[in-house]
Formats: C-alpha cells, sequence, structure tokens
C-alpha cells in the first residue's frame, strides 16, 4: 500500500468537474467559433418507446375562462376558526399569537422555520414531525406569528406542477402550439453556437427539456412581456430584448428565456429549502414573501420582481387583470391540470435503492459536491465523479458507468443520459436518474430497458463546458430536481451526499468515513465500489 500511496496522488491530481457557469451547456450568449457544444436532442415528446405501450395521456379539456383566485390579506392573522380539539392537544409555547397553517407538498420544518421567522421546534402538530424530511401534505401545524413586516398578498399564481416539467405538460405539443398561435415566435430564428440556426419551437423545447421547466409557463411569461407567442413585439427594444431585462449578455430570444428560467428556478427552489424569504423590487422597496405561498407561486413573483418596480409587480399578479389572468387565457385552467396529476411529493416519497454508477473495484475520485443540477440558480442537486487517471484531460475515458438502478432510457443524447426509473417512458413522471458528460460511445440507446450494474456508457467531457472528464449525476422526481443534500438525500450505495459551504463543496458520509469533494482530486477524495455495495 505504500507504494501504492503515491500513485493515487498523482493519478488524481486532476481537474474534473463541471465548468461554473451559466449552464452545463456553457454560457448562453453566442458561443466563439472555437467553443461548438454538441447539439442536444430535444424530442417532441419525452418517449423513444412505442407510444401505444404507454399509459394514457392526461386530457386537456379546459375551459379559457379566467376564474378569480381568492386573495387573502397580506398580513397574517390569528384564524378565528380553530380547530375544534385542537387545544386539548396543543399548548402553545409562548404568548405570541399563533396561525393556523396546512402543510403543502414539499414542506419541511427547517423551510417552514425560516419562512415563518421561528426556529423549527416552536412548530407544533397532532401529528409527528420529521426534522428534516417532507412533511406530508395537508397537515395541521401551529406557528407562532412572528412575522410583523408587510407581506406580500398570499394569491397562488401556479401550482408546482406548472413551474416544473411535470405530467400536466406530457399531452402539450409545444410545436403546434406555437403554431397555431401565429405570431412572432412561430416565423422566429435565432444561430446559436451549438445547433446553428434554430426555430424558436426548438428554442423552447431544449430549454424546458435541459432546465425541466414547464413549456407552457415558457410561453406565458414570454407572451405576456413581449406578446411574440400570440402577436408581435411590442417595439424594437422587446424584439431584441423579449423578456425586459436589458443586458448585453442576454441579448436575444434563448438568451432572454434562460436568464428567466435562472429568475424562476433560483424563486422556486430557494422557497423549497427556506433560502430566499423576500423580494426586493427594481425601485429598491423590499417585501418579505406571504409565508403560505407556494413554490410555483413565488418563482413567479421572483421573476416579476426582477423586471418590476413594486407598484407596477402588484399589477402584474393581480389575479383579474395580471399574469394569472393571461395564464388561464392561453392554457386554461392550471389547477384543474394540478389536481388531474396529484401533488408533486407523495407521502412518504423515499428514493430507490441506487448504487454508486460505476464498476466495483475500480478507482473513481468525487470531485464535485452538491451543486446546480443544470444551471448555477438551480438547486444543489448534482454530483460529480471522474475516474481516476494519471493523463487528466477530456478523453474519453475507458472506465464504464453503470446502471444505478433498472430503468428505461428514455433520453440518449450527445452529452445525456436519462433513466426512467419507473420505466412508463416519461421523464415528467416519477424518479429519474440524470447522466451528463457521458461520451457517444458506448452509449445506451434510447428505448432500452437496463438492469443495475448494466454498462451504459463512459465518462467525458461531451456535452458542455467542463474541466475534464467526469459524469455529473442528478435526480429528479415528477420534474423537479431533488437536492442532494435534502429532506431526500443523494444515497449511492450507502453513500449520503453533504453539502459544503459552497456549491462543489461538501463530500460523501457512510458512518464515521468521509470523502470530501475535491475538483483537483487526491487519495482523500478516492472512492471505490466493493463487490457488496
Amino acid at each position: 500500500m505504500k507504494r501504492l500511496f503515491p500513485f493515487l496522488i498523482i493519478a488524481s491530481i486532476i481537474l474534473t468537474s463541471c465548468g461554473q457557469s451559466s449552464s452545463l451547456w456553457g454560457t448562453y450568449s453566442t458561443p466563439t467559433a472555437e467553443v461548438i457544444f454538441p447539439a442536444p436532442f430535444i424530442p417532441d415528446t419525452p418517449t423513444a418507446t412505442d407510444t401505444a405501450t404507454l399509459p394514457p395521456l392526461p386530457t386537456s379539456t379546459f375551459t379559457p375562462t379566467p376564474t378569480k383566485i381568492a386573495q387573502t390579506s397580506s398580513t397574517l392573522q390569528t384564524p378565528s376558526n380553530k380547530t375544534p380539539g385542537l387545544e386539548a392537544t396543543l399548548t402553545p409555547k409562548s404568548d405570541t399569537p399563533s396561525v393556523l397553517y396546512y402543510s403543502q407538498s414539499g414542506d419541511t420544518l427547517p423551510a417552514l422555520a425560516a419562512r415563518f421567522n421561528v426556529s423549527p421546534s416552536e412548530i407544533q402538530s397532532d401529528a409527528s414531525l420529521p426534522e428534516q424530511a417532507m412533511i406530508p401534505s395537508g397537515t395541521l401545524l401551529v406557528i407562532p406569528d412572528r412575522i410583523t413586516e408587510k407581506t406580500t398578498p398570499n394569491i397562488q399564481i401556479i401550482p408546482d406542477s406548472e413551474l416544473v416539467f411535470s405530467a400536466t405538460a406530457i399531452d402539450f405539443n409545444i410545436s403546434a402550439y406555437i403554431k397555431q398561435s401565429g405570431g412572432y415566435l412561430s416565423k422566429y430564428r435565432e444561430y446559436l453556437g451549438s445547433t446553428g440556426w434554430t426555430t424558436g419551437d426548438d428554442i423552447i423545447k431544449r430549454i424546458a427539456y435541459e432546465n425541466s421547466i414547464n413549456p407552457r409557463l415558457l410561453l406565458a411569461v414570454l407572451d405576456y412581456e413581449s406578446r411574440w407567442v400570440r402577436g408581435q413585439p411590442v417595439d424594437s427594444f422587446r424584439t431584441d430584448y423579449p423578456m425586459g431585462y436589458q443586458n448585453q449578455i442576454y441579448k436575444g430570444m434563448f438568451s432572454q428565456m434562460v436568464w428567466a428560467v435562472d429568475q424562476l428556478s433560483y424563486g422556486y427552489y430557494g422557497w423549497r429549502t427556506g433560502q430566499l424569504t423576500e423580494l426586493t423590487f427594481t425601485d429598491g422597496i423590499k417585501l418579505r414573501l406571504d409565508p403560505r405561498l407556494n413554490a410555483g407561486t413565488v418563482a413567479i413573483q421572483y421573476l416579476f420582481s426582477r423586471l418590476r418596480s413594486q407598484s407596477q409587480w402588484s399589477q402584474m399578479i393581480d389575479p383579474n387583470s395580471g399574469f394569472p389572468a393571461v395564464y388561464i387565457q392561453m392554457f386554461g385552467d392550471p389547477w384543474a391540470r394540478a389536481e388531474q396529476v396529484g401533488s408533486i411529493f407523495p407521502a412518504d416519497l423515499k428514493q430507490p435503492p441506487l448504487v454508486l454508477p460505476f464498476e466495483p473495484n475500480r478507482q473513481w475520485n468525487l470531485t464535485g459536491g452538491p451543486h446546480g443540477a443544470w444551471d448555477t440558480n438551480g438547486p444543489l442537486a448534482a454530483l460529480d465523479l471522474a475516474p481516476t487517471t494519471s493523463k487528466g484531460g477530456c478523453d474519453v475515458s475507458e472506465k464504464w458507468l453503470v446502471a444505478s438502478a433498472p430503468g428505461l432510457v428514455v433520453r440518449s443524447a450527445p452529452g445525456v443520459l436519462i433513466i426512467d426509473l419507473d420505466g412508463d417512458g416519461y421523464e415528467q413522471t416519477g424518479w429519474d436518474l440524470v447522466y451528463l458528460h457521458i461520451g457517444t460511445k458506448d452509449r445506451a440507446p434510447a428505448g432500452k430497458w437496463v438492469q443495475t450494474d448494466e454498462r451504459v456508457g463512459h465518462a467525458s467531457c461531451e456535452g458542455g463546458i467542463t474541466t475534464g472528464t467526469h459524469v455529473h449525476l442528478v435526480r429528479k422526481y415528477n420534474g423537479e430536481w431533488i437536492t442532494a443534500d435534502g429532506p431526500i438525500p443523494f444515497n449511492l450505495s450507502g453513500w449520503i451526499a453533504r453539502a459544503g459551504q459552497k456549491p462543489y463543496e461538501g463530500g460523501l458520509v457512510k458512518g464515521d468515513t468521509i470523502i470530501p469533494a475535491e475538483p483537483f482530486g487526491s487519495s482523500k477524495s478516492l472512492i471505490v465500489r466493493t463487490p457488496n455495495e
């Protein structure tokens, strides 16, 4: 072992992690001629198998007539209709007035505590509350009313399943809708370094699939801001900057929409984790977010707060004349679609068993702890693993990547492999495991069923910005990226992901053993899967 140790250090002193840019595919401004990325395969429908063998899609028969969304007070009030018998089982821990709150899908104690400005121990319920796991939706909670500042209105704009690319959009034909609408987008083309001349509908598809953002929402915000979908840009400024974000780096529809997705992702996942609790408008006014809002609504509110003053923002979120009304006019009632598919997270959701994505007795390094799933503003959902090598660089590794669980390959494209673990053929439903920077050579084809430990390809630098050969591994559930160190931690062969102070830091933990993530690699970051793992 003494002879082997120096070799391990030399072999793993290599920079092998994702580039810390706005996206795994690089910055979204037009790349230079020296940086041309492979074109990602973005299908019209998310299946590579015979659709006749797949379960029926949800129907879409919703009225386009806007429905009024109930609006409550913008400040928290102690409910007057107390639940019978609640006082007998719950005794407030302080003299502070309390509010009754019913948990929503995805709520956790730490996030709720941050939103309500209390400590987790102060949140009470007659049900058992997990310290870190998700609280079953509909659980009645008693929370001290500690918020004294003015808050945003408690207006629910869209359900969470309309923000992420979930089952509510499986039956949505992006190209057909854009063509039928007949607006500027239907004839639009833009030159991108990764795909050349690209049509407007292909841009929307690419952004939706890459970022797992609902395409209906992308079209709605684009049309609301600039009339691109159902009409023409209102002026030359909106032709160059359709989202209204004036920055030369983000000029053009593709870059503008990516900027918008960054804001939506930050709002959505920031609310999920409790990191985002207030909005700052362009006029400098700040408002605390009403703690009863859902993540999808906060994402919309955050996006518009980055573009408008507080008074303008208030008009934009008005349910009768603002964005919510436009969304219903374009696509019908989003709450009806959400009710058809149910909550994103069912009660007691657990990760299925997953093994480390490489063969036993092979040396790999953990080069990236929890970091962005796709872009820097997304959730810290991904891990980077690199095959130990003495050479470094971007050669396709000879070591094999394997399926961490059985499932159906639903997407196999340059740099990307997605395994659908429930096998229904849709990456918008159930658990999905996403491998990025996977090489073209020997990559498992779409439509193939793979078993645990079956070889699926090799780590490489394909598919975006990367500083060395590695695989970027991330999970989705019902279209939502799952944070690596969250209520459902990333568990690979019993190794549990732990986040650090910054993205890419942290490591993997099993019992008393800790493997730190090191982008340059070292013997400390070495991980070898044993045959029984």
